[in-house]
């Protein structure tokens, strides 16, 4: 014995709208953006301005764009970026020093292997 299928009426409720406001992915950051690359520089300059070891030039320019990239993804940027590349650069300097040190304590090895 074959069955006909029953079929089913589909039922719809009444239809729904949605508002849709398109919002941008990331907060405007114009003005604090500028704010704070231009505290970023001249806390660089200081920093610079303070070291006499030409050495150090880079490892203090890769510091300050560090800190500054970590100070943006806070709430607070403008406050934390002082410290913030203080540490940075203190870490900078430790590691030209350890960096300057090494290669001294390596350099009668590599003068003589070479």
């Amino acid at each position: 014995m074959t069955r006909k299928p029953k079929r089913l009426a589909p039922e719809f409720g009444p239809e729904t709208r949605f508002e849709v406001t398109p919002k941008p992915a990331a907060p405007f950051r114009g003005i604090r953006e500028t704010e704070l690359e231009r505290l970023g520089a001249r806390l660089l300059r200081e920093l610079l301005a303070e070291t006499g070891n030409p050495e150090l030039y880079a490892p203090l320019r890769r510091a300050a764009n560090e800190a500054l990239a970590l100070a943006w993804t806070t709430p607070f940027p403008l406050l934390v970026l002082p410290e913030l590349l203080r540490e940075k650069a203190g870490a900078a300097r430790r590691y030209t020093r350890k960096q300057a040190a090494l290669f001294k304590r390596c350099a009668p090895i590599i003068g003589q292997a070479a």
